[in-house]
C-alpha cells in the first residue's frame, strides 16, 4: 500500500527547520550589525605607529589628490581641517574613503577591485594619519565674509575670471569649493603670488595645476594675435580660450606662432591693489562658500 503520510512527514519537517532557519537569519543580522558597529570606531585611535603607517599609505594612495601632508591638492579638499565635508566622525571618513563620494572626483577606494583598493586595516591606518595631521579646533577666520564677496564681484574682480555657484567668469578655475580645498596661507599665496605654484610645472610633485592653465599665446598666419589658456590639445591642433572668453581651434603647422608660459593670466594683488585687511575679507568670503 502507498504511504499516505509522507506528504504530512515532509510537511511536518520543514515546519520544524524553521525555528533552526530563523536563529540563522538573527545570526546573521547581528554578524552584519557588529560589522557595521566595527566601522564606527577606529581600533588604531592614538596608535602613533598606525599613524606613521597611515601616512606611507596616504602618500602612496591619496597625496595625488589632497597633497602632501593631507593639506589639499589639485582636486582634493584640506583634510587636516577639523570640519570634513562629507562628515567627521571616524565612520564618516571610513566610509568616505571605502565608498567614496558619488558625483565628485572622489573614488572607492576599499577592497572592492575599485580605486587603489585598500585593506580595512590599511584605510583605518590612513585615518589615524589624518588625525594626527588634523587640527584640533577650526581657526576662526578673520575678516568680513560680506564685505570680501562686495570686492569678490566689485573692485577687487575676481567674477571677471572665476565662478562661484554659476556666477562668474570662465577662464581661471571654479572657486565654489576652494575654500574646503585650500587651507589659508595657500589662498593667501595664490592671490598675492599667482604664478609662483604655476611655474613649477605640472610635472612636479602631485601634479597641482592641469595643462589648461597655463598661458598661451597663439598668432595666426595672418598677423592676429590670441592670447588665453589652453583647453585641450593633441600634436596637431590647439583648442583655447582666449581672454575675452571666446573659443578657438587652431591647427598648430598653420599658426605662425605658438609660445607658452608659466606666467599666470591672474594679475599679483599686490598690497596697493588689495590691502591685508581686503585680502582677509575675499578669504573669509571664500571660506564661506567653500563651508556651505
Amino acid at each position: 500500500m502507498p504511504r499516505t503520510d509522507l506528504p504530512r512527514k515532509k510537511l511536518w519537517s520543514r515546519r520544524s527547520n524553521l525555528p533552526l532557519l530563523s536563529a540563522c537569519a538573527v545570526l546573521i543580522a547581528c554578524a552584519a550589525a557588529v560589522a557595521l558597529r566595527a566601522q564606527d570606531k577606529n581600533p588604531f585611535s592614538g596608535d602613533a605607529k598606525a599613524a606613521k603607517l597611515g601616512e606611507s599609505q596616504f602618500r602612496a594612495n591619496c597625496a595625488f589628490c589632497h597633497g602632501l601632508g593631507a593639506r589639499g591638492g589639485g582636486r582634493g579638499p584640506d583634510l587636516s581641517r577639523a570640519q570634513k565635508r562629507h562628515g567627521n566622525s571616524d565612520a564618516d571618513l571610513f566610509r568616505t574613503i571605502n565608498e567614496g563620494v558619488p558625483g565628485t572626483a572622489m573614488p572607492p577606494n576599499g577592497a572592492t577591485q575599485q580605486g587603489v583598493g585598500m585593506t580595512e586595516e590599511e584605510i583605518w591606518q590612513v585615518i589615524s594619519y589624518i588625525r594626527s595631521v588634523q587640527v584640533k579646533a577650526p581657526a576662526q577666520p578673520a575678516g568680513n565674509a560680506a564685505h570680501g564677496k562686495e570686492l569678490f564681484y566689485g573692485r577687487a574682480a575676481c567674477s571677471t575670471c572665476h565662478m562661484i555657484h554659476g556666477n562668474g567668469g570662465r577662464l581661471g578655475p571654479d572657486l565654489s569649493t576652494t575654500g574646503s580645498a585650500r587651507s589659508t596661507e595657500y589662498l593667501v599665496e595664490s592671490m598675492r603670488s599667482p604664478s609662483r605654484r604655476l611655474a613649477q610645472g605640472i610635472s612636479e610633485a602631485m601634479k597641482e595645476f592641469s595643462q589648461e592653465y597655463e598661458t598661451v599665446t597663439a598668432v595666426t598666419a595672418d598677423g592676429t594675435k590670441f592670447m588665453g589658456v589652453v583647453l585641450n590639445e593633441d600634436h596637431f591642433t590647439l583648442q583655447m580660450m582666449d581672454t575675452r572668453e571666446n573659443l578657438h581651434l587652431f591647427e598648430k603647422d598653420k599658426l605662425r606662432s605658438l609660445e607658452k608660459s608659466r606666467e599666470s593670466l591672474m594679475p599679483a594683488y599686490d598690497q596697493k591693489t588689495l590691502s591685508d585687511k581686503d585680502l582677509e575679507d575675499v578669504i573669509a568670503y571664500l571660506l564661506a562658500v567653500g563651508a556651505q
